[in-house]
C-alpha cells in the first residue's frame, strides 16, 4: 500500500511515535533496579527530528523532557559522526541538562547512512558521585561538589559498550551495581526506540514520515499562536518566592513578565533574583520548561507536543540570574526554582484567562535521600523519597489531593517498596486536614509520611515552601507551609531546614509534612454538602467549616440550614458594606 502526507496519515503517525515514547518510558521502569526508577518513575522519553526538536514524548515526567532537545542540539553540533547503534552520553546542566543525577541517553536512527531522528531518555540516577551520598543536597555551593559532570560521549558504540568509559562512571559514583544497570536499561530501551522508528519509517516510506512530521509541527504551532492571537494584548507579571538558597537566609525571588503582542508571546525574567551562592540556580532549559509546561496546561494539555508548540513562545533571560546562572553554579535543587516559574507564570496569565490557571501549588520538590550501611547485608543502600503536596484548585473543581509538584508528576513509593529494599519502616502515612486552602473549590490537602530510621544514615534533601504560602486565588485562601521534624513530640524534638545535610541516628523518627494548596474562588460560595463531605473525610474540620466556609454542623455532622444561612448572609452584608 502506498501511503501520502495527509491529515489522517500525520495523526496516525503522531500516535505511532508518542506510543514509541511510551513503551521505551514502561520497559525502562520495568527494567530499573533502583525504586527511583522503577516506583517513582522519576524518567522520561522522546523521539526527536534531525535537528534536535521534539517529535514526541512519552507520558511520563514532564520537567524531564525539556532538556531533551537543548541537549541534543548541543550534541549535534559537537559529535562529528553518528553510527547506526551509537549511543551517548550526557548529564552536563551547561549543555542542556537538568542536574547531574539527571543522565540523558541518545541514540540516532539511521536510514541511508544520515540521522533521520533520535531517540532519547533521560532518568534520575541514584547517585553521581560528588560530596554528598545521594546527591541530591541542597546547601552546595558549586557545581563541581555535585558530582561527575560526563560530556558527550559514546557510551556505546555501533551497538557495543565502551568499557573504558563505563569503568570512568563506576569508579566515580557509589553504589555502581545498581546505578550501572539502570544505566544499561535506559541503553535498552534506545535500542527498542530504534527499532521502532525504523519500522515505521519502513512502512510508511521516509518521504511521507518527513513530510507528516513537519505537517505536526505546524499543527502544533498554528493551534498556540491561534490561542495566543485570542489573548488580549498586554504585558503581565508574575512573582513567587523561594525560602532561601540553603545558603544564604534571604528570600529568593522570581519575577516573571509576559508580553503577549499579536500572536507571540515573549517571557523574560527581568527583576529575579541574581544567581545565588547555594544550589537552586535554575539551568537555562529547565528555565524554559517551566514556561513552555504551564503554556501546555493553559492551551490544551491533551496537545500534541513538539517543536512547533513552542515556535511562537520567546524565553529569555539575562545571564547571571537565577533563571540563567553562569558556570559554576551549583544546581542541583533547580526544582525548587522550576516550580516557582510555573507558580510565577500562572499569576501573570490568572488576569487573563482565568478560566484556564489554579491556585497556587504545593510549588515545591521535597526530595530526600537516606544513605547508610544495611544492617542485614553490611552493604551501602541509598533510599530516596519524593512527597506530594496539595494541587492547585481549578476553576471547577477542588485541587488534587497528596499530588506530585506539576512538573514532576511522580509516583509515590508505596510503604511496603520501602521498607523491603531499606532499613525503615513507615509509621505515618496519611493526609493533613486544614492543609488546603479554603474556598468555592477547596485547595488540595498534602501528605504527612513519618519514616522510623533502624540504622544511622547520612539525610541529604532540598525542598521549600517553610515560609511562602502556595497563594489562594479570586477570594481563595492560601495553603499552608511545610515542615521536617526530626523526633516530634519528644523532648529531642528538632525543625531541621528545608535545604542542606545532617545525621539521622538508628532510632530517630522524621516527619516529613508538605504544603496545601490554595483555593479558588470565596469560601463562602462552597457548596454545602461538598464542605459537609470534606470534614467526614478528615481533610478539613469542624472549626474550619465554621470560620473558613461559613457552614454550621451539629454534633452528628449534620447541617444546620437556618443557622449556616444566617452567617453567610450576614457575611455578605460584611462584604457589600
Amino acid at each position: 500500500m502506498k501511503y501520502k502526507a495527509d491529515a489522517v496519515t500525520m495523526q496516525v503517525i503522531r500516535y505511532a511515535l508518542e506510543a514509541v515514547a511510551d513503551d521505551m518510558g514502561y520497559n525502562l521502569m520495568r527494567m530499573g533496579r533502583t525504586t527511583i526508577v522503577k516506583e517513582i518513575m522519576d524518567i522520561n522519553c522522546g523521539v526527536l527530528a534531525a535537528d534536535g526538536g521534539i517529535l514526541a514524548q512519552a507520558h511520563l515526567c514532564p520537567l524531564m523532557i525539556f532538556s531533551l532537545p537543548e541537549t541534543a542540539a548541543n550534541m549535534i553540533r559537537q559529535v562529528e559522526k553518528f553510527n547506526d547503534g551509537d549511543i551517548i552520553i550526557s548529564n552536563d546542566p551547561y549543555l542542556g541538562g537538568q542536574h547531574l543525577l539527571d543522565v540523558q541517553l541518545f541514540s540516532p536512527v539511521i536510514i541511508e547512512d544520515k540521522p533521520i531522528a533520535f531517540v532519547a531518555n533521560i532518568a534520575h540516577q541514584l547517585d553521581m558521585g560528588g560530596a554528598v551520598p545521594g546527591g541530591v543536597a541542597g546547601g552546595l555551593t558549586e557545581i563541581y561538589q555535585e558530582g561527575l559532570r560526563i560530556p558527550f560521549v559514546k557510551l556505546y558504540q555501533k551497538g557495543e559498550e565502551d568499557p573504558q568509559i563505563f569503568s570512568f562512571i563506576s569508579n566515580n559514583i557509589r553504589i555502581p551495581e545498581k546505578t550501572m544497570e539502570d544505566i544499561r536499561a535506559q541503553a535498552a530501551t534506545t535500542m527498542i526506540g530504534v527499532e521502532r522508528i525504523k519500522a515505521l519509517v519502513l512502512k510508511y516510506g521516509q518521504d511521507v514520515f518527513l513530510k507528516c512530521t513537519s505537517m505536526l509541527n505546524q499543527y502544533s504551532e498554528k493551534k498556540v499562536r491561534a490561542f495566543i492571537e485570542s489573548v488580549p494584548d498586554g504585558d503581565y507579571t508574575g512573582i513567587d518566592y523561594l525560602d532561601d538558597d540553603g545558603i544564604v537566609d534571604t528570600p529568593v525571588k522570581i519575577q516573571l513578565n509576559v508580553h503577549i503582542r499579536g500572536d507571540e508571546m515573549a517571557v523574560d525574567f527581568d527583576g529575579s533574583s541574581p544567581q545565588t551562592k547555594g544550589n537552586v540556580n535554575c539551568p537555562w532549559s529547565c528555565t524554559k520548561g517551566g514556561v513552555f509546561y504551564t503554556m501546555v496546561g493553559i492551551v490544551d494539555p491533551y496537545m500534541a507536543l513538539n517543536s512547533g508548540t513552542f515556535a511562537p513562545i520567546k524565553v529569555s533571560s539575562k545571564k547571571g540570574l537565577v533563571t540563567n546562572p553562569n558556570l559554576p553554579a551549583g544546581v542541583t535543587a533547580r526544582s525548587q526554582t522550576m516550580t516557582k516559574i510555573v507558580e510565577a507564570m500562572l499569576r501573570a496569565m490568572s488576569g487573563v484567562v482565568p478560566d484556564r490557571i489554579v491556585a497556587g501549588s504545593h510549588g515545591q520538590a521535597c526530595t530526600n535521600n537516606f544513605s547508610g550501611i544495611h544492617p542485614e547485608t553490611n552493604k551501602r543502600f541509598s533510599y530516596i523519597e519524593i512527597q506530594g503536596g496539595g494541587g492547585g484548585a481549578r476553576p471547577d473543581k477542588d485541587g488534587p489531593d497528596g499530588q506530585d509538584l506539576h512538573l514532576g508528576r511522580f509516583m509515590n513509593t508505596p510503604v511496603e517498596a520501602a521498607e523491603i529494599e531499606y532499613p525503615v519502616m513507615i509509621e505515618r502515612y496519611e493526609f493533613i486536614k486544614d492543609s488546603g486552602g479554603a474556598g468555592k473549590y477547596r485547595g488540595g490537602v498534602s501528605t504527612r509520611r513519618d519514616i522510623r530510621f533502624l540504622t544511622d544514615v547520612t539525610w541529604a534533601r532540598y525542598s521549600d515552601r517553610q515560609k511562602f504560602k502556595p497563594l489562594g486565588i479570586f477570594g481563595g485562601k492560601d495553603g499552608s507551609t511545610s515542615s521536617l521534624i526530626l523526633n516530634p513530640g519528644t523532648s529531642e524534638e528538632q525543625k531541621c531546614k528545608s535545604k542542606g545535610v545532617d545525621q539521622i541516628k538508628a532510632g530517630d523518627l522524621l516527619s516529613i509534612c508538605l504544603p496545601g494548596s490554595g483555593g479558588y474562588g470565596p469560601p463562602e460560595e462552597r457548596q454545602l454538602q461538598a464542605v459537609q463531605a470534606d470534614v467526614i473525610a478528615g481533610k478539613i474540620s469542624v472549626q474550619s467549616a465554621l470560620e473558613d466556609y461559613k457552614v454550621v454542623l451539629d454534633e452528628n455532622l449534620n447541617i444546620d440550614k437556618t443557622a449556616t444561612d444566617f452567617l453567610r448572609s450576614k457575611k455578605e452584608a460584611l462584604h457589600e458594606a
